[in-house]
């Protein structure tokens, strides 16, 4: 019966495979911190096997800073952290599928790597902006200013500083630069096939995040940089230019494509006439028939004879059987006086509607998204928050009615709001997960004097009032309006789980359980859901069996009983119900010979069944 590992997956030995399925010249083994061996790649074989000539330095094309490599190893390294639920400060709890996560992005990413990847269509966030200053997310690569002086060479071989490491040198660019690129790593396991990404960005690092993403989903993942106009105001005091915008970086996998949006009321009036007797079905508008030469597709000779006579012959882009079908539903437009060359008629409803532009200067505005926040909650909650407009627009062409919606920058929630918004107006059914660190608020804030502590709370009510106002104004709407709330926390298990060997069995005998004490049999089922990779947002029923709690997640994909001592009838009972998985803590039995009749049963009633234990 195999153990549970307890842990995130180790991506960078996820890596390690699959470039030997590809190459396997270029593994070899070294060891790691606790001397045991492991696989590697020889690099240097690597580079070679991807070059068609002998490789002969180290120049190459490529942007770099201070940490990236760091940075690189800090997202691919394996964590020992699990996420809590939470019932108390959640809402609906049993049937919601939303998510709110408390803790750290770069630690709660690794933790959804296996039960979400691939799985979410679109990724909003809205990081924090480099204005020089310290930010909240310190990672283990975050330096001081002394470590990046050394490392970065701006002092000479005797010791003293090259040039003066001032706030706007390269360590804050750096320092940003690693906390962004980690996270975009491993968000980017998250996209499905069709995903799109779409992050908010100011000047101070607009370039480089622009960079950044070339780099982890590909230059041919660019999909568009939007000019986003957040303010209509022109500020007295700006300095030679008043910034007025902000930028909006999308990105897409392979299959990603934005819907189409509406036509525009000034387009319509522009491009379309009124109906007519000869073109009764509303407004319309002349499409040319002819194909341009040299163009490819090719195309039909022959020649078209309008009511008044004259004859047109050109390379027309229907055959002649199509052009008398179009005549016959008369959809053929001869000019004012019938004697001009054909074209066909479209009318406004055939349109499938035109692509969104990258200028966006009447989605909202951030005056709008402080709106949001006071309509909710009656003073200034949160300082910055971006309007829903602007999110919901980004959900209308990047989404369908299914999908999962990931934000790991929540702030004050606003993407929840926008996707339980949209989900009302169109019958939708997106589901959020929203990630965010639990900042202290400040203690000379609205936000704290109203009694919110951290930006958590905040956002956690905000997803409630908005709730509540959306079914106000949408008396008829069906939507979810829950969340479950789950907080990122260290591993239930204790160190024995990990490291047994280095236990004398005097010690492992005094130890009553690997589990650590105040952990629930909650705890306990959301951490083997991380563990096999399930989403955490299905149904799951608890019931007692023969004395035992027997958990059932969504219908059987997992069944666990965490109880001591679990009796035969029990294992039986699972066992025949035939889940995918089950899994039971390791002092459920009694005995090793307990324990290996357990994996029998399952063998002959339950074969299929992956069984293992904590």
């Amino acid at each position: 019966m195999d153990k549970m590992r307890m842990e995130s997956e180790d991506l960078q030995q996820d890596n390690v495979q699959r470039i030997a399925a590809l190459f396997p010249n270029c593994v070899t083994e070294t060891r790691d911190e606790n001397g045991h061996l492991k696989k590697a790649i020889n690099f240097e074989m690597l580079k070679q096997m991807l070059s068609d000539s002998v490789i002969d330095g180290d120049e190459a094309y490529e942007f770099t800073w201070v940490g990236k490599k760091a940075s690189i190893v800090e997202a691919n390294r394996p964590i020992r952290k699990t996420l809590r639920p939470c019932k108390e400060e959640s809402v609906n709890w049993d049937t919601t599928e939303n998510l709110y996560i408390e803790g750290d992005n770069l630690e709660v990413l690794k933790l959804l790597q296996e039960s979400y990847l691939g799985k979410v269509k679109m990724i909003y966030i809205d990081p924090p902006y480099n204005t020089g200053n310290d930010f909240i997310y310190n990672d283990d690569f975050k330096m001081s200013g002394e470590e990046y002086t050394d490392e970065s060479g701006e002092v000479d071989e005797e010791g003293n500083r090259l040039f003066k490491n001032t706030d706007s040198n390269g360590r804050f660019h750096s320092d940003w630069c690693s906390m962004i690129y980690s996270r975009l790593m491993l968000a980017r396991n998250l996209l499905s096939e069709d995903g799109v990404i779409f992050i908010s960005i100011d000047d101070n690092e607009q370039e480089n995040l622009k960079k950044i993403c070339d780099e982890v989903f590909g230059e041919s993942c660019f999909i568009a940089q939007i000019a986003w106009k957040r303010k209509k105001e022109i500020s007295n005091d700006s300095k030679n230019v008043a910034i007025q915008g902000e930028y909006v970086l999308c990105y897409g996998l392979e299959k990603a494509k934005l819907a189409l949006e509406p036509l525009s009321g000034e387009y319509v009036d522009k491009s379309y006439k009124d109906p007519t007797d000869e073109f009764p079905c509303g407004k319309w508008r002349p499409v040319p028939l002819t194909v341009s030469k040299g163009l490819s597709g090719g195309g039909y000779t022959y020649t078209i004879t309008t009511p008044s006579g004259v004859q047109h012959t050109r390379l027309w882009a229907y055959p002649e059987s199509s052009y008398k079908k179009l005549v016959d539903e008369h959809k053929v437009y001869f000019g004012k006086d019938n004697s001009g060359v054909p074209q066909r008629v479209m009318y406004l409803s055939e349109s499938k509607g035109q692509p969104i532009s990258n200028y966006w200067d009447s989605v909202a505005t951030n005056k709008e998204g402080k709106k949001d926040i006071l309509s909710l909650f009656g003073d200034n909650a949160f300082d910055t928050p971006k309007p829903t407009g602007l999110i919901r627009k980004m959900l209308q062409v990047a989404t369908s009615e299914d999908d999962i919606i990931l934000d790991f920058f929540s702030g004050s929630a606003t993407t929840a709001h926008a996707v339980m918004q949209l989900n009302a107006e169109d019958g939708g059914n997106r589901k959020f997960i929203m990630v965010q660190l639990p900042e202290e608020t400040d203690e000379k804030s609205e936000a704290y004097k109203a009694g919110y502590q951290n930006i958590c709370e905040i956002g956690k009510e905000r997803i409630r009032r908005a709730a509540k106002k959306i079914h106000e104004d949408n008396p008829d709407a069906n939507f979810d309006d829950g969340f479950r709330v789950l907080k990122l926390d260290d591993t239930n298990m204790k160190d024995v789980y990990y490291a047994a060997g280095d236990y004398t069995q005097y010690l492992v005998s005094m130890l009553e359980s690997n589990v650590k004490p105040d952990r629930t049999d909650l705890d306990l089922l959301f951490g083997c859901l991380l563990d096999w990779g399930l989403p955490l947002s299905f149904p799951y029923t608890s019931e007692t069996i023969d004395g035992c709690m027997v958990h059932t997640y969504n219908d059987g994909d997992l069944i666990a009983c965490f109880d001591e001592n679990v009796p035969e009838s029990v294992i039986k009972t699972i066992a025949k119900r035939q889940p995918l998985r089950a899994v039971f803590r390791d002092s459920s039995f009694v005995s090793s010979p307990e324990k290996i009749n357990v994996g029998e049963i399952f063998k002959l009633l339950a074969p299929d069944t992956r069984v293992k234990v904590i």
